[in-house]
């Protein structure tokens, strides 16, 4: 876990969740912890064991999708030598390391169902048996677990043992995407956008123009509070100009003309993906392919001068602000460029 980072955000439901999670931290039962990729599952697992009464003892962590099948039983439970193939010496395993502490299980919708038993056992009885021994070790863990999965769902259909399920949802926290946090995209790219510029010895923080907060805040950041820092580091570090705000960052970092060519797709595979106005979904059912705020549209004039300006300023802060190379970019002569810029306001707004 990076201890370097930090709970940021004013929102209620970002605060709301904090919040529970520091309500549940005293108690000695298990906590389920919910929410998309990039949404600090790991921050809340630290804060329920640094505000227990476990705080002085071990914080261990498993990330049960980063090992096959055939190894995740022996890291949570540990061997004895020669209990299988490699085994050379005994080994203690994650719960026996976590004893009076806390153990996080991080993507816990992965476990196979063997070590699902076992994970029950050791809940409910509060023992763990080494593979290949033949009497189980005491241990005193306190379980967090996180996931991205449907837990619940996964129960239903038998992927997911409902009573394990049972044992660990004492506490269930959902943790917000980073998309519905009002307020919070904006705190934390000053943020990380400060933390970074301190880190490349810039003498102040120029902050980001109007128009790349914009983009930032109508993005929907799919990677959550992740990406963002990753968009907001890389475009502090590519600005050159420590004077001026920065105009521009690159929210996919392997956009390039260069870019290798995805692979055709099957065109038999039974999934139309979206693609033509004709599309269908998996029902059969036509869907249409128009935007909703296309679809949406009441002046058409006003939309299209929108639309201009948000293309003619994200171009000129990729080409920081050089005319002549932001013309040719989008292919305007020059004068034809000066005329977009005077049209929209552009470079008063800049002037700010």
């Amino acid at each position: 876990m990076e201890r370097e980072n930090q709970f940021i955000g004013q929102s209620g439901a970002f605060l709301d969740a904090v919040e529970r999670a520091s309500r549940a931290a005293p108690m000695s039962r298990p906590v389920l912890v919910i929410g998309e990729r990039g949404t600090g599952k790991e921050l809340i697992a630290e804060r329920l064991h640094r505000l227990s009464s476990r705080w002085g003892e071990p914080l261990v962590t498993m990330n049960c999708a980063a090992l096959p099948e055939t190894l995740i039983e022996a890291e949570l439970f540990g061997h004895e030598a020669g209990a299988f193939t490699g085994a050379t010496k005994a080994r203690a395993g994650r719960f026996e390391e976590a004893d009076k502490g806390t153990l996080f299980l991080d993507e816990l919708g992965t476990l196979s169902m063997g070590a699902q038993e076992r994970l029950l056992r050791a809940v409910e009885y509060g023992e763990v048996t080494r593979i290949g021994a033949s009497r189980p070790v005491r241990v005193d863990v306190r379980i967090v677990a996180a996931t991205n999965d449907d837990l619940p769902h996964l129960a239903k259909t038998g992927e997911f043992r409902a009573d394990l399920l049972d044992r660990l949802s004492f506490e269930v926290i959902t943790l917000p995407p980073l998309r519905v946090r009002d307020g919070d995209i904006a705190v934390l790219a000053e943020y990380f956008g400060r933390r970074m510029a301190a880190e490349l010895d810039w003498h102040g923080w120029p902050g980001f123009s109007e128009h790349v907060m914009r983009e930032m805040e109508n993005y929907a950041w799919p990677g959550n509070v992740r990406e963002l820092r990753n968009v907001v580091e890389r475009g502090v570090y590519r600005w050159d100009d420590v004077e001026t705000p920065i105009s521009h960052v690159q929210f996919d970092p392997f956009d390039s003309p260069w870019k290798p060519a995805a692979p055709p797709h099957r065109r038999d595979d039974g999934f139309a993906g979206g693609v033509g106005r004709n599309a269908t979904n998996v029902a059969g059912e036509a869907t249409s392919s128009i935007p909703s705020e296309i679809d949406n549209i009441d002046d058409l004039r006003l939309a299209v001068d929108q639309h201009e300006r948000t293309i003619v300023e994200h171009a000129l802060g990729k080409h920081r602000w050089n005319q002549r190379q932001t013309a040719k970019a989008l292919g305007l002569s020059y004068d034809q460029l000066r005329h977009c810029i005077k049209k929209h306001s552009l470079m008063e707004e800049q002037a700010e």
